[in-house]
């Protein structure tokens, strides 16, 4: 998977040798903020082999949204759907990637909160369609496994300039065989058109029946199976997919529920009502996202980064004096 691209500088004169040596700073640098984000950075998860017998209340709001469009006859999609949660869980909070499987009559799934979700996404870009296909904050359709570092570009993008974002909350509770979960305390970005609070909830390790074509694994993860939105202006309340939503204002009572069968995330976003985005596509972008997961933990928390600092600036060090001493 190609994550860096190299680039070439005419190395002739002084001018040359002073930009080489920025660019490798800045291209170490980068990689070292990287690791270092994604050490200090963890997405809200609750591990799937503990026993749940508590409240979890989860806050944030500036995780960048991943929209996946995937298909479980889909080779492509089967080839680059498995690491797909590594790179989430390598991101930490940063982002959620959730994935929408389309009612096309094949997909082993096709759940209409996927159908709901992509038909709003192609009132942004009436292109989206194809599989698997990628849009990191309503920006640019990227296609095809390929298009990966397009992504990962787009990523780091929104990363650097998402400077305010809304703080969003809510707690998750276990209440038998069911799971509520409800808003918190919540502070909105103010914005010029009409914005709804939605949660999202996605299906982890999701198994293809047998009489469904399937090149890929017997299971799926991150297969959005429910939404439901709040309108912040009307207070008026939309499902589909969770067993029961309930409300009488978005921002103090919102509430979602849902059976408690196996792995699941569950997301909150700050985003446009459906028709201020067909008023407007620009206002596609979310305000805010948090996520919640229950599901196995892939990367520990206890990592000491410091050791990756030192070497790494020793590596700088080394690499500039070694330039140095060739062009003396």
């Amino acid at each position: 998977m190609k994550e860096l691209e190299v680039f070439r500088y005419d190395m002739g004169g002084s001018n040359s040798a002073i930009a080489f040596q920025r660019t490798i700073c800045l291209i170490l640098t980068a990689i070292i903020m990287i690791q270092l984000f994604s050490q200090l950075s963890h997405a809200e998860v609750k591990n799937y082999a503990e026993d749940w017998d508590e409240d979890i209340t989860i806050t944030g709001g500036r995780t960048i949204l991943v929209e996946e469009i995937s298909a479980t006859w889909c080779t492509s999609c089967a080839e680059i759907d498995p690491f797909l949660q590594q790179v989430a869980d390598a991101h930490g909070s940063r982002i959620s990637i959730v994935t929408y499987h389309p009612t096309d009559g094949e997909d082993a799934f096709q759940p209409e909160a996927a159908k709901y979700r992509i038909e709003r996404m192609k009132s942004i870009n009436s292109d989206v369609g194809a599989t698997p296909s990628f849009v990191v904050e309503s920006g640019e359709l990227r296609v095809g496994p390929d298009s990966w570092p397009d992504v990962q570009k787009d990523i780091l993008k929104e990363e650097t300039s998402r400077q305010e974002f809304s703080k969003l909350s809510f707690t998750i509770s276990k209440l038998g065989q069911q799971y509520s979960a409800t808003i918190g305390s919540i502070e909105l970005l103010e914005v010029e058109y009409e914005t709804q609070l939605t949660f999202m909830l996605m299906a982890h390790e999701m198994e293809v029946p047998d009489e469904f074509f399937n090149p890929g694994e017997d299971y799926r993860d991150r297969v959005v199976i429910a939404t439901s939105s709040c309108n912040l202006n009307s207070n008026s309340l939309s499902n589909v997919g969770f067993s029961n939503v309930s409300g009488t204002n978005c921002l103090d009572d919102f509430t979602v529920n849902f059976p408690a069968n196996g792995k699941f995330s569950l997301i909150l976003i700050h985003e446009s009502t459906d028709s201020s985005v067909q008023l407007n596509s620009n206002y596609g972008s979310t305000l805010g996202v948090v996520e919640f997961a229950y599901r196995d933990i892939e990367i520990k928390n206890d990592s000491n980064f410091m050791p990756l600092v030192f070497f790494s600036l020793i590596a700088i060090g080394t690499i500039l004096v070694i330039y140095d001493r060739k062009n003396a």
